[in-house]
């Protein structure tokens, strides 16, 4: 069992990343763990080129679609989704009936510096995801005060790291039992 991590942020060493590392660090027996750090490569979305992807494209696509769940950590850019995990998430809804997150289930969680941890840029990336047809899993978690958070992760965020992870293993081991 694979999950693929995604972080929505460019920045190295991004408060996502390390909470996408967190969740990585403590995974149940048999699950493994896998960070896709190519947003940066993903040209703009353009149904000019759809049919001929570029590499990148491609890749994002590839490893998805090899994936057996996704858990995308993103910030909150203006109260929304960050323009660069958005762009790979349309390249990544193409084709619209056989996509790559089609039926896949995916989870989203965030960190933030503010006290409200980025909630809005998580209801609109599930929302997004969930008009791509991915099966939007669990409540996930928005974890204000995140610099202090993660630097010194306590019991309860580490449980909450574990419970949206166990739930992705639970939708993608019954996903795979169904197919």
């Amino acid at each position: 069992m694979q999950i693929l991590g995604i972080a929505g942020s460019l920045r190295a060493h991004s408060l996502n990343a390390q909470l996408l590392q967190l969740a990585a660090a403590n995974l149940p027996d048999g699950v493994t763990y896998a960070a896709w750090e190519g947003l940066r490569d993903i040209p703009p979305f353009d149904q000019d080129t759809e049919e001929t992807p570029s590499v990148a494209v491609a890749t994002f696509r590839s490893v998805v679609s090899s994936a057996d769940a996704v858990l995308i950590a993103t910030p909150e850019y203006n109260g929304s989704i960050p323009g660069t995990l958005k762009n790979a998430l349309d390249w990544g809804s193409r084709p619209g009936a056989t996509n790559v997150f089609r039926g896949k289930p995916v989870a989203v969680v965030g960190a933030s510096p503010g006290a409200f941890g980025g909630i809005w840029a998580h209801e609109e990336t599930r929302k997004v995801l969930g008009i791509m047809g991915a099966r939007v899993v669990g409540g996930g978690f928005s974890l204000g005060k995140a610099p202090e958070r993660v630097a010194a992760p306590d019991q309860e965020l580490l449980g909450q790291l574990r419970d949206v992870v166990e739930t992705l293993v639970f939708e993608a081991t019954a996903r795979v039992a169904a197919a």
